[in-house]
């Protein structure tokens, strides 16, 4: 009969942990070294990303095709693609709401002043997209982030970011509407009950 170890501690003192920036991390990438789809870079940390369950990846999808019936002319959408908000984040979120095409972005990623909004569809990475990415997006000024909560049955919606943090946060249940707001103007509404399986 083995013994199971005790888990280690996932918390490692300053000294033990490299923090990388984003340069940094498309390097390792473009030389091989870091060839992982799995992990996305959040704080200066390799993050793996979650395993999408079939109900997370019908609400991506719906978002996505919601989303885009609304998006004015000039806009495009990328689903599950790295967006460069700070110096040390380049996370992947769900959907990105991008100014101008995707030519634009044949050797760059998009970066705060390209981003309308972000969308994250939260089921076991709830803790982690009201945290950690919600800080990184709110660093990066990105104008709106929502996270399509699939454990609450909600839509959260912050914007107004400020000094690192989102200075309003909006709860919209099934039965209301979340507007879609691209360079301060409505494009549309989305019933919350469409975005939840």
């Amino acid at each position: 009969m083995s013994a199971i170890a005790p888990p280690r501690s996932s918390c490692l003192a300053a000294p033990d942990v490299y923090r990388m920036t984003v340069d940094e991390y498309e390097n390792l990438a473009t030389a091989g070294v870091l060839d992982d789809p799995r992990v996305e870079l959040i704080d200066g940390l390799l993050v793996r990303k979650m395993t999408q369950k079939p109900p997370h990846t019908w609400a991506v999808e719906t978002a996505h095709d919601r989303l885009g019936r609304l998006l004015p002319f000039g806009w495009f959408i990328r689903e599950e693609k790295p967006v460069r908000i700070t110096r040390f984040d380049e996370p992947e979120p769900d959907l990105s709401l991008v100014r101008g095409s995707r030519d634009d972005f044949r050797g760059r990623h998009p970066g705060p002043r390209d981003i309308g909004l972000l969308v994250e569809v939260a089921d076991t990475s709830l803790d982690r997209d009201r945290g950690e990415k919600r800080a990184a997006y709110a660093r990066g000024r990105i104008p709106a982030y929502w996270i399509i909560n699939l454990v609450e049955r909600q839509v959260e919606v912050y914007t107004k970011p400020h000094r690192g943090k989102y200075g309003s946060c909006q709860i919209l249940k099934p039965g209301e509407e979340v507007s879609l707001v691209i360079d301060g103007a409505v494009a549309g509404r989305i019933p919350v009950a469409d975005l939840l399986p």
